[in-house]
């Protein structure tokens, strides 16, 4: 099986510069060999490229908040990498939880959280299946449509 690094070249992806924290927190915390980051919003060039709610007439579509939280999977993964050498270091994801703004009635949370578990398993393979929650809530930080928290196993 390939490296993380080789599946990223051949997916034609590269891993965003990271954002530095706005407010009292760290983008990224090691303990031992767990790696828990702050929450990543789609951030493409400092900017939120997915803002608004989800669902309804109104708001995002379901495909809009799953290129949303694939973005924020894939700025999660460079919050990572930096923090630990190298996307390589990066040995199993645990954990992901999807906050998905989203307007009165939508309830495909789960689907929109699909977006950032395929793109995981794209450059984690095997690694890179988790365990999951995805959640509606009202609003989400700079009006972002959706959030998404990691947490990584880290090679010692």
């Amino acid at each position: 099986m390939s490296k993380p690094s080789e599946r990223l070249r051949e997916l034609g992806l590269t891993l965003p510069p990271v954002t530095k924290p706005v407010g009292a927190y760290v983008p990224a915390l090691r303990h031992g060999d767990v790696l828990f980051l702050s929450g990543q919003i789609p951030l493409r060039e400092g900017n939120v490229a997915y803002a608004g709610k989800v669902g309804g007439s109104t708001g995002r579509t379901l495909e809009d908040a799953q290129a949303a939280a694939r973005l924020c999977a894939l700025n999660a993964v460079g919050v990572a990498a930096d923090a630990v050498g190298g996307i390589d270091r990066l040995t199993r994801v645990l954990k992901v939880v999807v906050y998905v703004a989203s307007n009165a009635g939508f309830t495909d949370q789960h689907k929109v959280a699909n977006g950032a578990s395929d793109l995981l398993a794209e450059v984690f393979g095997e690694a890179g299946k988790h365990a999951r929650a995805a959640v509606g809530v009202a609003e989400l930080p700079l009006n972002s449509s959706v959030e998404v928290d990691v947490t990584f196993a880290v090679s010692s």
